[in-house]
């Protein structure tokens, strides 16, 4: 079954202003530059703790500055929780405010404490100060390891109606009702806590999203390995979910389906990791590219824009 988060990605606008934020505002590492590869001329950026946990990873496809804006709606992704330590939310609202951001004051959230804030191009993001966060951050250099971001708490999901999506969580990939709250109902799996919470908001009376620069694309959740997903594919064919053939990521292996609410999910595996094709400490460094695709590096790297990568990312 699924045991938690392994990663989220989003749509981006300018390259280099995503990069920046996420590696010198938030303090992630930038563990992987690469392509999309059903758009090879489009960067997949990876950012996640050191080596790029299960459960670390927020992933982008950037667009240009001009690409199509998108708009936070039903059937979408529209809040994406990480979790910071006990105490951690004082030094990340100044740490915010010196950036130029604008984060919220802090408010509860099933009983943690939490503020919410937008990234250059509206993502919105929470940072919850999580009572059962046991994972150990990363000091980037600049922030220190007893505030760093340690991974995804979880993600809201924006639907018109909950009972369809609840059924797909719970009965066919192993979630489990751990309460309501207002206009929300949380779910947890694997073995609970920070990384393993999704959220279902309700509000039907809203417009649908639209996908485009500031919106998520999908959210992956782990397993183990590939038997574990075989089952899990199966069981979502059996149900009659139209589900994917097994597609190679390089750093996983995923399939692909849309919830009841046309949310797009995937289930990915833990294994192989981001190590595969570089050492911990050059993470980021190169544009890697799958086999398939390397006959092509000229055109392709001719066709992207040019980035720097800030040098925080390489400190340890």
């Amino acid at each position: 079954m699924i045991d938690g988060i392994h990663h989220i990605t989003a749509i981006a606008g300018d390259p280099q202003e995503n990069i920046n934020f996420y590696i010198n505002v938030l303090g992630l590492r930038f563990i992987k530059k690469t392509v999309n590869f059903d758009d090879p001329h489009t960067y997949h950026f990876y950012f996640g703790n050191e080596v790029g946990s299960p459960g670390t990873i927020l992933t982008f496809f950037p667009w240009t500055s001009g690409g199509i804006k998108g708009r936070r709606g039903v059937g979408q992704i529209i809040t994406i929780s990480f979790s910071v330590p006990q105490n951690a939310l004082s030094y990340w609202i100044e740490r915010l405010k010196k950036f130029n951001f604008h984060p919220s004051d802090i408010f509860k959230k099933f009983g943690e404490d939490a503020i919410l804030f937008e990234d250059y191009d509206g993502f919105q993001l929470e940072l919850i100060s999580s009572k059962k966060e046991l994972r150990e951050g990363w000091n980037n250099g600049d922030v220190p390891s007893k505030f760093s971001i340690r991974g995804f708490h979880g993600a809201v999901l924006f639907e018109e109606s909950s009972e369809r999506t609840a059924e797909l969580l719970t009965k066919f990939l192993g979630f489990r009702k751990m309460g309501e709250e207002e206009d929300k109902i949380r779910f947890e799996c694997g073995k609970g806590g920070a990384g393993t919470y999704v959220d279902i908001y309700l509000n039907p009376n809203s417009q649908p999203g639209r996908m485009g620069v500031g919106a998520v694309h999908h959210i992956a959740w782990r397993v183990k390995n590939d038997d574990e997903q075989i089952k899990i594919q199966s069981n979502l064919l059996d149900e009659g979910y139209n589900v994917t053939d097994i597609v190679d990521r390089n750093y996983f292996h995923s399939i692909y389906f849309r919830e009841p609410g046309n949310i797009l999910f995937e289930v990915a595996t833990d294994p192989p990791g981001f190590l595969i094709d570089e050492k911990k400490e050059e993470l980021g460094t190169h544009l890697k590219l799958p086999a398939w695709l390397e006959g092509r590096r000229s055109e392709i790297e001719g066709s992207l824009p040019q980035i720097k990568i800030p040098e925080l990312n390489l400190k340890h």
